[in-house]
């Protein structure tokens, strides 16, 4: 068994068991089961290869996946703060206030009252980490089932939409929680959208990460395929140029799980995988393609650019 898989096996554990204590000292001797016992893993070195995996020191990622179980259940107005704090695995009403705040900027009755999308740290799927697929050939992860093929754009496609900019480090999917500045982004362009006439009837939607104008922040672009390069008033352009580009097709359960999950691992795979591991550089740009944003949606695709001849 590698490494990743006996890490692997402790996430799984730790996502079915939230709502229970937790000891590290427990899951270092699941993560040693299916081991010899000389190659046995201590708490010491298990809480090492744990946070070099996953990114975050293990009492931390199991307070984050608590808190995004509990972002989740408080939707239901119907269940008790308190009652969502313990189902959980928070001790008290006041411990799930005092960790919400401090992750997403606003206690659990202010989200409740007023939900917005948030940036939540998902749960990792360490196969695709070190998984290398063949182009045309599906990869089932836990959740998604994603696959790379290549297309080929013969003329420019052109977008119309709206665009943010902000510190990398917000950028959903890094790991850092918060409020979803993009989910917001989306929404007052749906809210524009049938007012905009230059946009194609049934035309993809088209949201895009790129250089920001500034160090240590990027762009993103929030928009629908139009039928002319001419720009309306207040919003903003993309221009999908022509080219072969890699693309990422990926599936999730529902669409919920499709853009707060299973974009991010596709991101990842891609670019800190699939990319590297065919020693390949990209435009400095990710396209996020989709069919729309309706909720019966539940596939997607990433969209990038070699720089070098494929």
């Amino acid at each position: 068994m590698h490494a990743w898989e006996q890490i692997q096996l402790t996430v799984d554990y730790i996502e079915k068991h939230l709502a229970e204590e937790i000891k590290i000292e427990n899951l270092a001797k699941l993560a040693s089961e299916n081991l010899a016992k000389l190659a046995s893993l201590s708490q010491f070195y298990y809480q090492r290869l744990f946070s070099r995996l996953v990114k975050r020191p293990v009492n931390e990622y199991i307070k984050l996946r608590r808190l995004a179980k509990a972002s989740e259940v408080l939707i239901d107005k119907n269940k008790r703060i308190l009652d969502v704090a313990l189902d959980c695995g928070f001790s008290s009403h006041e411990t799930l206030t005092r960790s919400f705040k401090d992750a997403f900027g606003m206690t659990p009755e202010e989200y409740r009252a007023n939900p917005v999308r948030l940036n939540n740290f998902g749960k990792p799927q360490l196969l695709l980490n070190y998984t290398l697929i063949d182009e045309n050939v599906p990869l089932i992860a836990d959740g998604i089932v994603l696959e790379i093929t290549r297309r080929q754009v013969l003329s420019p496609q052109f977008f119309i939409g709206l665009t943010v900019e902000e510190p990398i480090e917000q950028m959903p999917g890094g790991g850092e929680t918060g409020v979803d500045t993009l989910g917001k982004l989306w929404d007052n362009f749906h809210e524009k959208k049938i007012s905009i006439s230059e946009l194609k009837a049934k035309g993809d939607e088209l949201g895009v990460a790129y250089t920001g104008t500034k160090e240590g922040y990027y762009r993103y672009f929030a928009g629908a395929e139009a039928v002319t390069n001419k720009l309306p008033q207040g919003y903003t352009f993309w221009e999908l140029p022509e080219g072969e580009y890699i693309v990422c097709s990926f599936e999730a359960e529902d669409f919920e799980h499709l853009v707060m999950d299973a974009v991010y691992k596709a991101h990842r795979y891609l670019f800190e995988t699939w990319l590297p591991k065919h020693k390949l550089t990209t435009k400095p740009f990710a396209a996020e393609r989709y069919t729309s944003h309706s909720p019966d949606t539940t596939c997607m695709e990433v969209w990038v650019l070699p720089e070098l001849k494929i």
